[in-house]
């Protein structure tokens, strides 16, 4: 999941970067307006942590011309604006959330987690992730095993779709949970194993083996297709 980061502080860019690319995230950051607002429309990023008080100018002006180009990318404000105008003007302006300074970095993950599990962020033509031959579609959100579809439940999709979406990265049970159930909520580690499981088996009355593998002590993963 690539995410592009416009902040200026640097000691806060450089603890992001770091933080979320221990998460799997693959990040590109920068504290230039300019830069900021070029990467953001030429770059192919699904998320944008953007903060509002820059050098020069609001980062408000930043979302908005990236509205105006329609430009496919979650954005979360990250801002130490704290009033409850400053969190409605945001959203009202194409933020998808906006997280108040200081922060809690779990909390920070988790409502990225949401972001990306609100609609695909792809167009119709990137509406799949194949691996060998089992295809996500991730807008009619199916998993189909060669010309036949695997009867998934919801949560046995979104197991399939964090990992298929995040090959060659390893996802902890933790993590997997957050993504299942949201920021309040979570699922055990054996309810995890239990979904996984029937998926499996729905997969292999098909003829085929899903791809999930373990990596023990760390969490789960799928090999790039």
């Amino acid at each position: 999941m690539n995410l592009l980061i416009i902040e200026d502080s640097v000691s806060l860019r450089r603890s992001l970067k770091v933080g979320l690319s221990n998460l799997g995230f693959t990040i590109d950051d920068t504290g230039d307006v300019s830069e900021g607002l070029s990467m953001a429309l030429a770059g192919d990023y699904s998320l944008l942590i953007l903060d509002l008080m820059l050098p020069s100018v609001d980062g408000t002006s930043i979302l908005k011309a990236i509205r105006q180009a329609k430009k496919d990318i979650r954005v979360m404000i990250l801002s130490a604006k704290n009033l409850t105008e400053d969190k409605v003007e945001g959203l009202l302006n194409g933020a998808d959330d906006y997280l108040t300074k200081p922060f809690s970095f779990d909390e920070l993950h988790v409502r990225l987690l949401c972001l990306m599990r609100r609609g695909s962020l792809m167009d119709v033509n990137e509406s799949r992730i194949s691996i060998g031959q089992l295809s996500l579609d991730l807008h009619l959100k199916l998993l189909k095993c060669g010309d036949n579809d695997a009867h998934l439940t919801p949560n046995e999709y979104k197991i399939v779709e964090c990992l298929f979406s995040n090959q060659g990265k390893v996802i902890s049970a933790e993590k997997l949970s957050e993504y299942l159930a949201g920021q309040f909520d979570a699922i055990a580690k054996n309810s995890l194993e239990a979904h996984m499981s029937s998926a499996r088996k729905k997969v292999k009355a098909l003829g085929y083996e899903l791809p999930i593998k373990t990596k023990r002590g760390f969490g789960y993963y799928t090999e790039r297709g």
